[in-house]
């Protein structure tokens, strides 16, 4: 006999079906505190898998996109959260997971664990590298200020320049805090770079608040926009006692939005008193100088002989050489005509006829010794001439077609080759003249023409 049960029977799918609703009805809303594990975000989806443990088990969570987007805080792996959402099961692998709606970080002592996290990696990049920082410009034209367009803030940056040295200010109006801020402030560093007219420094401001208030300045994406900007930036966040992570990525951090203002502008009624007094210590200093140089002049002059005494002595040593030159004058003249009679008697016809004659021996045998060697170098020169005209015979083009050979042409063209020679008509060059001839199949008729 069959053995019955009276117990009903159930498919998979109802068992968890059931379980799905037990779980539902009983875990709909929860606050579940736990450490984050294995996080990844589907890039298709847009969908964040996680998990939260403590030290005795583990429980699955999800994210979805929509969700994902709103978080304040993104969780990051090693972070104590505090995950609120409700519990439910998936039917395709038998396992219960949270559905999460929103997590915040389990006070601030995680918040700063995770602060000081990001630094170090960050800081790992050189991305708060002193030698990255860019100088502010003494005297900016166009100054961009990145804030809450509402608020004490802006009104003070704009008081404070305006009070010291009025500039054109571009204010680009963002939240700074709460969802979708952190994008905002990073939009906007990113939007200055190419903004025209470009500002020559920018201040990013805000008042100050809770660490969870100031928290989008601490946001990744952020201190990459601030560290990337090619315009000197200053930071403004918070009051003297805040520090954000901004402030270690940007070229200058102010402690109060009012002194980020001071930073960015001198004081113009302080910078006409320095040009005037520098102006003034010029002057003063052109006037001692010239007086110096004066006195020194002066000084040299009294040194220096009168004209009198300088051209005197040497006045009457020319007077002294003018008297002995006259008396000196006529002994001269008469030694230079004594020697021009003398050198008169010497130059007689017959002097100069043996002269003559003596160099024209002289030449005599010079031609003499010159006539063999000059008709030797003529000889020689013969010979070469000679030797090379027979080299040139030989290399003659025809003197070698004389000995059986010819030039294939068609047209302009030479062949030296048998696979290039077309085929068809040709002509062939002998030394005695040129012939036709026919390349290629057999025709009928001579070879030749």
């Amino acid at each position: 006999m069959a053995y019955t049960h009276n117990q009903p029977e159930y498919s998979v799918s109802e068992i968890a079906g059931q379980i799905k609703r037990v779980v539902e009805d009983t875990f709909g809303q929860v606050r579940v505190r736990g450490e984050v594990s294995k996080i990844s975000v589907n890039q298709a989806s847009g969908h964040a898998y996680l998990s939260l443990k403590d030290e005795k088990a583990v429980l699955d969570a999800v994210c979805w996109k929509g969700s994902y987007a709103k978080l304040a805080h993104k969780p990051e792996a090693g972070l104590e959260v505090i995950a609120t959402g409700r519990l439910t099961t998936y039917p395709g692998s038998s396992k219960y997971q949270l559905v999460i709606e929103s997590i915040e970080p389990a006070g601030i002592g995680a918040l700063m664990a995770q602060l000081e996290k990001r630094k170090q990696q960050l800081a790992a990049e050189g991305l708060f590298d002193a030698a990255r920082k860019k100088p502010l410009p003494y005297l900016p034209e166009v100054i961009g200020v990145i804030t809450s367009p509402t608020g004490a803030v802006i009104r003070d940056i704009l008081h404070r320049i305006s009070d010291r040295f009025p500039r054109h200010v571009i204010v680009w109006p963002v939240a700074v805090q709460g969802q979708g801020a952190a994008e905002q402030v990073a939009a906007a560093i990113q939007g200055f770079q190419n903004f025209s007219p470009k500002p020559d420094v920018l201040i990013v401001a805000r008042g100050g608040g809770s660490i969870e208030d100031l928290w989008c300045f601490n946001e990744e994406i952020v201190v990459r926009a601030a560290a990337a900007s090619g315009i000197p930036l200053i930071s403004a966040v918070g009051h003297e006692t805040d520090t954000t992570l901004i402030d270690y990525a940007s070229d200058m951090r102010a402690p109060t939005p009012t002194a980020a203002a001071e930073m960015a502008v001198p004081v113009r009624e302080e910078l006409v008193l320095l040009v005037e007094e520098s102006g003034l210590r010029m002057r003063e200093s052109l006037h001692r100088s010239l007086q110096l140089r004066h006195e020194r002049i002066t000084g040299i002059a009294r040194g220096l002989p009168t004209l009198s005494n300088l051209i005197g002595l040497a006045s009457q040593r020319l007077d002294e050489l003018i008297t002995r030159m006259n008396f000196a004058l006529p002994s001269v003249i008469e030694r230079a005509q004594q020697r021009v009679q003398l050198l008169g008697a010497k130059l007689t016809p017959a002097k100069i006829m043996q002269n003559m004659q003596q160099q024209s021996h002289r030449v005599q045998m010079l031609m003499a010794r010159l006539t063999p060697i000059i008709e030797r170098r003529i000889e020689q020169a013969g010979q070469r001439v000679e030797l090379m005209a027979s080299q040139l015979q030989h290399l003659d083009v025809k003197q070698v077609m004389k000995r059986g050979f010819a030039i294939v042409k068609s047209g302009d063209r030479i062949f030296t080759s048998a696979a290039a020679l077309p085929q068809g008509e040709v002509t062939l060059q002998f030394a005695d003249g040129e012939k036709k001839a026919f390349v290629g199949s057999k025709k009928q008729g001579s070879l030749f023409d």
